[in-house]
């Protein structure tokens, strides 16, 4: 696997830009610290639960990005335009980008599931830029190796008779981490995945550490049809299924990815930032709001969706997180969205909204914009963005004296045509996109009239 520039060898990837946020002196604390020693304890110290530090001499020493000097409203600011940041030039996954976020903010871990080729890579890498953490991306394969992943057995500790794994650059010290084709892995690197993602502890041999990971995001063509990673998979709380960029916003797509090309100025927050709205979610009061997520759980259970206690538990921690990134410290029926985004299956998230869309009415946040409404509207969300595209497509036809033109914007048309047909059968088409389909097609007929009739003027 290639290294990114300023990154390591390994896994490790981390951008130019974050290796300038992140001192040296930051990335190499060894966080060696015995899962069970008073050490730990002590990390919680401040309200931040357990964070980045170091031991020496006995005494544990908080760095100074993790403390809590930035105030809740600056912090959320501060991560909602970096956000935005992000998600410039990335089609069609600006929801995703929005999910890292929300996901790093709760404490808990996303899974992707899409094909090959959908920039699934380039949305976490880009999300972890402007969080200015450090990084690790890595493909798992069949034969991936746990050291490729956690580090090497220390050498020189070996011929002590000890097993220590040297993790320096590798995932156990990653804070943002993206593990590509995650289910290939093989039971050796599942098993220390699952205390690494549940608990936050890395254990090998004689390395007991705790870890600074706020999200790790997995990665996947489709969902494990293997029971036997069916409790490795429930660790990944939220989960988003993503599609190849539409037809009519390719041209956006290709100005999108050229953008990505050159080296942009991103707006880049901090970690501190992060961990002050982090804060705030753990501290948030949902006891407004539970009634209301009960009901939403229970109309989910009648429609035949059940989620496991253990994931019912949890989505609170992203109700909380989102009302924390949208500036609130009291969740209410605006933030019930990333409900959705917990249940496991593509077909099932498809059907609570169906069944909540009465619940989801209120959706509202402005800090993870995409991610609401495409929680709260999903397929709607999308008809409304191919009727906006193509209303402004036909708004814009060009002079009938150029035939060049002409040609490309019915190329455009037809590709608005073929999303409408191939995304919504006809009895379930929204009323607005009837219309556009008629218009559409009415255009395309007359276009092909007057071809025709040129065609036959030619020949004459």
């Amino acid at each position: 696997m290639q290294s990114m520039p300023g990154g390591r060898r390994g896994g490790l990837r981390v951008p130019p830009c974050v290796m300038k946020s992140c001192s040296r002196a930051r990335l190499d604390v060894a966080m060696r610290i015995p899962a069970d020693s008073p050490t730990t304890a002590a990390l919680s110290e401040g309200g931040v639960g357990w964070g980045p530090a170091c031991a020496s001499g006995g005494q544990v020493r908080k760095l100074g990005w993790c403390s809590m000097s930035s105030s809740f409203e600056a912090a959320a600011s501060a991560v909602r335009d970096a956000l935005s940041s992000a998600g410039r030039g990335l089609v069609e996954r600006e929801a995703m980008v929005e999910l890292v976020a929300l996901s790093a903010v709760a404490g808990e871990h996303l899974l992707v599931i899409g094909p090959p080729g959908t920039a699934k890579s380039e949305a976490v890498r880009r999300t972890a830029r402007v969080l200015g953490g450090s990084y690790f991306e890595y493909l798992l394969g069949r034969f991936t190796e746990p050291s490729e992943l956690f580090g090497p057995v220390d050498l020189r500790k070996l011929r002590e008779g000890i097993v220590e794994t040297e993790t320096q650059g590798m995932l156990p010290e990653a804070e943002v981490a993206f593990l590509d084709e995650v289910f290939l892995g093989s039971t050796a690197i599942l098993n220390t995945l699952l205390g690494l993602l549940n608990e936050r502890t890395f254990r090998r041999g004689h390395t007991r550490m705790r870890c600074p990971l706020r999200v790790c995001v997995g990665a996947s063509n489709a969902l494990p049809e293997d029971e036997s990673l069916a409790a490795f998979a429930d660790r990944f709380l939220a989960r988003i299924f993503v599609e190849p960029v539409p037809d009519p916003r390719l041209e956006e797509l290709l100005a999108g990815g050229a953008s990505l090309w050159g080296d942009a100025d991103a707006h880049v927050t901090s970690l501190e930032s992060l961990d002050v709205v982090a804060q705030a979610a753990r501290e948030a009061d949902l006891s407004g709001v539970r009634p209301h997520l009960a009901h939403a759980l229970r109309t989910l259970r009648a429609a035949g969706v059940a989620l496991s206690d253990r994931r019912a538990v949890k989505v609170q921690k992203l109700i909380a997180a989102a009302a924390a990134l949208a500036g609130r410290r009291t969740p209410g029926t605006a933030d019930l969205w990333p409900l959705v985004y917990a249940v496991p299956t593509k077909e099932a998230q498809a059907l609570a909204r169906d069944v909540l869309r009465d619940v989801l009415a209120g959706t509202e946040n402005p800090a993870l914009p995409a991610a609401a409404l495409e929680a709260s509207a999903g397929p709607l969300a999308r008809a409304r963005r191919i009727a906006s595209a193509g209303q402004t497509l036909l708004a814009e036809r060009p002079v009938d004296g150029n035939g060049e033109a002409l040609a490309a914007w019915r190329l455009k048309l037809e590709g608005v045509a073929r999303e409408l047909d191939a995304g919504f059968a006809p009895e379930s088409l929204p009323d607005d996109l009837k219309v556009l389909r008629a218009e559409v097609t009415g255009v395309l007929a007359s276009g092909a009239s007057g071809l025709e009739s040129s065609e036959t003027e030619v020949a004459v």
